[in-house]
């Protein structure tokens, strides 16, 4: 009988549990999220999309069948900016395509998920001001990820071309749209420490390395 009490009491125990982990997993699928997608046949990338938490965990892709994305993390602020111009937008609930005769510059997505809700819109060319600067936040996530990528790249497949993916990132940095530059790190720090790389591009990660890790945190 003793026994028989306690088996309910452990199995009471771990549907609460289990109840308990479900409903933490279903309060963190409601967090708001944004979704960002360009399509610009002819240019590169030709496809890609960001998704982002309100957390500032996001993901990069460039390939809608994509299984391993880019992961990445912005700091607090930046996401605070990101998802304030969300809101200035109204969640997408409106149109913002201008609607003038202008060259094609690439079909961009804007999408918000919360609660079970989304709004989403579709544009070419805004001129509000607030999705104006919401897209510069997501092409800036773009050249920056797009930047880990090719460093990444060149360390794993074309160590001479490593200095040069080093360089881009730099001047990312000097035109201030570079996000998130911790994600940078690892890589860099494996470049300084392997002697098998050239030494000026080794003496570039160091000192990139140096100012991210100097940035105010």
């Amino acid at each position: 009988m003793r026994y028989r009490a306690f088996s309910i009491a452990a199995l009471v125990l771990s549907a609460a549990a289990l109840w308990g982990a479900a409903a933490l997993w279903g309060a963190q699928g409601d967090m708001p999220r944004l979704i960002y997608s360009k399509s610009f046949p002819g240019s590169s990338p030709a496809w890609c999309e960001i998704t982002l938490e309100q957390t500032g965990a996001g993901l990069y892709k460039e390939d809608p069948k994509d299984e391993r994305p880019v992961k990445f993390q912005l700091s607090g602020a930046e996401s605070s900016q990101i998802f304030g111009l969300a809101d200035k937008l109204d969640h997408f609930s409106r149109r913002l395509e201008s609607g003038l005769k202008v060259a094609n510059m690439g079909m961009k997505t804007f999408r918000y998920e919360a609660d079970g809700h989304s709004g989403e819109a579709k544009f070419n060319y805004s001129e509000d001001p607030d999705a104006r600067s919401l897209n510069d936040w997501f092409e800036r996530i773009v050249d920056t990820e797009r930047s880990l990528i090719e460093l990444d790249t060149a360390v794993r497949f074309d160590k001479l071309g490593v200095q040069q993916a080093i360089l881009r990132i730099e001047i990312l940095r000097d035109q201030k749209r570079l996000v998130a530059p911790d994600q940078f790190l690892p890589m860099l720090d494996r470049v300084v420490k392997n002697e098998s790389f050239l030494h000026i591009a080794r003496d570039r990660a160091a000192g990139l390395a140096d100012w991210i890790r100097a940035l105010p945190k």
